[in-house]
C-alpha cells in the first residue's frame, strides 16, 4: 500500500507528512490504532517529496481550510511543508492552512523557523498540554529535556512574528482533569488563543 498523505476529516483536508515525533503523548491515537476512518496514516517510509504529496492533494476540491496535521509531528518535514504550504497559497489563495504541531521545531533546528512560514501558514495550533512542564512532561512524554519552555518560546515566536496561534490541550483523559483557567492564563501570556480539545475514547 503506498503511503497516505493527504486525507479527510469532518469535511477538511489533512496533510499527513511523517510517522517521526519528538513527544510520545500517553493519549495520542497512534498509541491505539493505525487509521482515522478508515485511512491508513502509518507511512510505509519518510523517503518522498513535496511532488508527491502535491499529487495526491491535486485529487481533491480543496476546501476553506488545509491542515498539515497525522500521526507524526509535521514540521520534522519543515521543507516539504513549506514547498506544499507554497503551491497551495499559489494555487488556492483563499484556502486557510493550519500546522498543527507540537512547538519543537525551533529546538530540533536550533534556530527560529516561524519567520519562514510567514504568509504561508495562517495559524499555528500547538499542543500547550499543561499548565507547566511537570504535567507537560508527565503527558506529553518529551524525549528531550526542557520541552516545556520551547513549546512556550515556539508560541511566543509566532505571536511576535505576527502568525495566529492558538495554545491547545486535552482534557478529560480517562477521566484526568487539568486546570484550564490556569492553562489559558499561560497562553494569554504569550499572546495566544486557548482552546481545550475533549478527549475522545478509541479516536475518529
Amino acid at each position: 500500500m503506498s503511503n497516505i498523505f493527504v486525507y479527510t476529516l469532518d469535511g477538511k483536508i489533512y496533510i499527513n507528512l511523517t510517522n517521526r515525533c519528538t513527544n510520545d503523548c500517553i493519549f495520542c491515537l497512534r498509541n491505539d490504532k493505525d487509521d482515522v476512518c478508515g485511512q491508513t496514516l502509518w507511512l510505509k517510509d519518510e523517503d518522498f517529496s513535496a511532488d508527491d504529496v502535491i499529487e495526491q492533494l491535486r485529487k481533491f476540491n480543496l476546501s476553506s481550510e488545509v491542515v498539515f496535521c497525522g500521526y507524526g509531528e509535521p514540521m520534522l518535514k519543515l521543507d516539504i511543508l513549506k514547498d506544499v504550504a507554497k503551491y497551495i497559497k499559489e494555487n488556492y489563495p483563499e484556502t486557510k492552512i493550519r500546522v498543527n504541531t507540537n512547538g519543537h521545531a525551533n529546538y530540533v533546528y536550533k534556530r527560529n523557523v516561524v519567520p519562514e512560514l510567514k504568509g504561508l501558514v495562517d495559524l499555528f495550533s500547538v499542543s500547550l498540554n499543561g499548565k507547566d512542564s511537570v504535567e507537560y512532561d508527565e503527558l506529553s512524554q518529551p524525549k528531550f529535556e526542557g520541552a516545556y519552555e520551547e513549546v512556550k518560546k515556539f508560541i511566543k515566536a509566532c505571536s511576535d512574528c505576527g502568525i495566529e496561534v492558538m495554545a491547545s490541550v486535552v482534557e478529560g483523559y480517562k477521566g484526568r482533569h487539568i486546570d484550564l483557567e490556569e492553562c489559558e492564563a499561560v497562553a494569554a501570556n504569550l499572546g495566544a488563543k486557548f482552546r481545550a480539545r475533549e478527549w475522545i475514547e478509541g479516536g475518529y
